[in-house]
């Protein structure tokens, strides 16, 4: 029975559920949580994140994992935007979260898109 429950959830989605929590706690373990823009952004798009694999988790749809890229691409694009670039450690673990969550939710989609691919 736990092998059927576990068969749907793939390690992608646990992956992407690790980096949110990540994300999450940058703040605080990395020293930026006294900044507005960057904190909240790592804690709005880390629970968003953190929703968005629990979703998968629970109940796969391609549609979350496209989600997780768009999240990915904000956290690359986010520190110029908003503004915090000259904070290198808050830039540094936007770009590399999102980098990270970018390959990993690219990788759920082309393996649901490629399910030939693991026979």
């Amino acid at each position: 029975m736990a092998n059927m429950l576990m068969e749907g959830k793939k390690g992608q989605d646990w992956l992407n559920l690790v980096l949110a929590i990540c994300l999450f706690i940058s703040p605080w373990v990395i020293g930026f949580a006294a900044e507005t823009a960057p904190a909240w952004n790592a804690w709005v798009v880390g629970v968003v994140l953190g929703v968005m694999a629990l979703a998968a988790l629970t109940a796969f749809a391609e549609w979350e994992e496209w989600v997780s890229v768009v999240l990915g691409l904000w956290l690359i694009v986010s520190p110029w935007l908003l503004g915090f670039m000259a904070n290198t450690h808050a830039m540094a673990t936007d770009v590399v979260l999102g980098v990270l969550v970018v390959a990993v939710s690219g990788w759920a989609v082309w393996d649901f898109r490629h399910p030939h691919a693991h026979a």
